[in-house]
């Protein structure tokens, strides 16, 4: 950050915290007390009376615990993996100040016995950065006017610089980058109380395994070494997990707590719903790419490229000259997280192109109508229809019924029975040496479809232990297995218009 851009923030920060804090300057000193009284009592009503300017959407349960955590426990570690937009520094902004200007929540309920932190050392990849993150702390001790109103004038005079200053009351706070040396630092007889670790990884650092261990040392041995033995201290680590191992990522294995919490939750929901809607969320997302998408927002780093350096693409044929044609179906098992995805691959020669792809997380009842738009494009040619047995079983049979019917179409679906070993280990054996060898093909007529590339995002993101999705590939090894293994399959239902489900023998 340039000096005039550090100054153009610096002034915006003053004229939006200046704006959004309004006082009665005439406020009897008795009911200043009593309302003063109430709001520590209450921390989020704190935060919004405070810091009007940040508080501007209802916290989402996973804050209020969080915060509950930090006020509670004079002794903690925690690590705070949030996602992007989930205010993660900003709430830990409110927190440091609640702790320094009231104290900890006391175990008793006797405010008299509250124990305030004295000193806070913001630890991140660079002093500039660590100033940076530093600077909304400043500005508000500087002219939040609540503040001052209430617990005094804060800046002093002499110790009051960008990267370390003192409050008046004689709190200690002080912006310090990696690899820095901070042997010696205390504010007074007071070692630092607050240990602020704000992303301390970066994606070049990450990339060098001996660069992460060597700032993991100074982080553990410097840093951390500046804490007391005797007297309490708060250690966060606030950050996403941007690598398989970086230093957030170790100090999972030291931390109380581990607070993991994504742009959206388990069942595909946005985990802040009172501040990132779902459409939001879709918007934002569709203009990053897959691998982009989970290192920043769901805290899992993907290695493109690991084990499918590159998809290749070729024109599909018309679906009359393929010797054989699979649709394969693989529905998600839960309703938002994971991706259904719905392939037709057909075998022409000794290669597999993959003709058509659905790939999406949907519902149910769309994942079905893409049953029929392969039927059509299929016509009149034979296409045979796939879908894990344990699906088609117990969710899908009667959507897909009630479907046929509407329709007045019949769609012969087959089960597939067989054991499958584990994911990775099938499609990585399976198809990386078809793809290798060029015999697993893209439709160059779908390459600008979402979906296709969906696929091929999929493909690349694909590594050991990866946690990315891989249900567009998951598919397309089922189809290709199954084009050369249709004696694995023992079950096939037959839907038709008229509701009736039949099991018959596979021949």
């Amino acid at each position: 950050m340039t000096a005039k851009q550090s100054l153009d923030t610096w002034e915006a920060h003053k004229k939006a915290i200046m704006s959004s804090t309004t006082i009665d300057e005439k406020e009897h000193a008795l009911t200043r007390a009593k309302r003063i009284k109430k709001l520590e009592a209450d921390s989020e009503q704190w935060f919004q009376y405070y810091f009007p300017e940040y508080y501007s959407a209802s916290p989402a349960s996973f804050h209020l615990e969080a915060t509950q955590r930090m006020l509670q426990n004079k002794e903690h570690y925690e690590v705070r993996m949030w996602s992007r937009e989930l205010a993660k520094s900003t709430r830990t902004m409110m927190e440091v100040l609640y702790l320094t200007l009231v104290g900890h929540t006391p175990d008793d309920g006797d405010i008299k016995d509250r124990l305030k932190k004295r000193y806070v050392l913001l630890i991140s990849n660079s002093l500039d950065n660590a100033t940076r993150l530093l600077m909304p702390f400043k500005a508000n001790f500087e002219f939040n006017k609540r503040i001052i109103q209430d617990y005094g004038i804060q800046e002093n005079p002499g110790k009051w610089q960008a990267s370390e200053f003192v409050t008046t009351q004689g709190v200690a706070f002080r912006a310090l980058g990696v690899g820095q040396s901070p042997r010696g630092t205390r504010n007074e007889e007071v070692r630092p109380d607050i240990l602020l670790f704000d992303d301390v990884d970066t994606d070049a650092d990450c990339l060098n395994p001996d660069i992460v261990a060597k700032k993991w040392r100074w982080i553990e041995e410097a840093a951390i070494g500046t804490r007391s033995v005797s007297q309490p201290t708060t250690i966060l680590f606030c950050g996403n997990r941007i690598a398989v191992d970086c230093c957030i990522e170790r100090a999972r294995s030291f931390a109380d707590e581990v607070s993991l919490i994504n742009i959206r939750d388990e069942e595909g929901l946005s985990s802040w719903p009172a501040k990132n809607t779902q459409t939001d969320i879709d918007r934002v997302l569709s203009q990053k790419s897959y691998a982009a998408t989970q290192k920043e927002y769901f805290n899992n780093p993907v290695t493109e490229g690991a084990v499918f350096k590159e998809m290749a693409y070729k024109p599909a044929l018309p679906v009359a000259q393929y010797s054989d044609l699979i649709c394969y179906t693989d529905p998600s098992y839960k309703a938002g997280a994971d991706y259904k995805a719905t392939v037709l691959v057909g075998k022409w020669q000794n290669e597999y192109h993959i003709i058509k792809c659905y790939l999406e997380q949907c519902t149910s009842a769309t994942m079905i109508d893409w049953h029929f738009n392969i039927h059509q494009l299929t016509r009149p040619s034979r296409c045979t229809f796939y879908m894990e047995e344990v699906f088609l079983q117990d969710v899908i049979r009667k959507e897909l019924n009630d479907a046929c019917m509407n329709r007045k179409i019949p769609l012969n679906v087959r089960g597939d029975t067989r054991s499958k070993p584990d994911k990775f280990t099938r499609i990585e054996t399976l198809l990386e040496p078809l793809n290798r060898n060029g015999r697993l093909y893209l439709a160059e007529q779908e390459r600008y479809n979402p979906h296709m590339l969906r696929l091929e995002e999929q493909f690349r993101a694909l590594t050991a232990g990866s946690h990315a999705h891989d249900d567009g590939p998951d598919a397309v090894e089922g189809a290709i297995w199954l084009l050369g293994e249709r004696s694995a399959i023992s079950t096939d239902y037959t839907i038709t218009p008229i509701g009736r489900l039949s099991r018959q023998p596979d021949y």
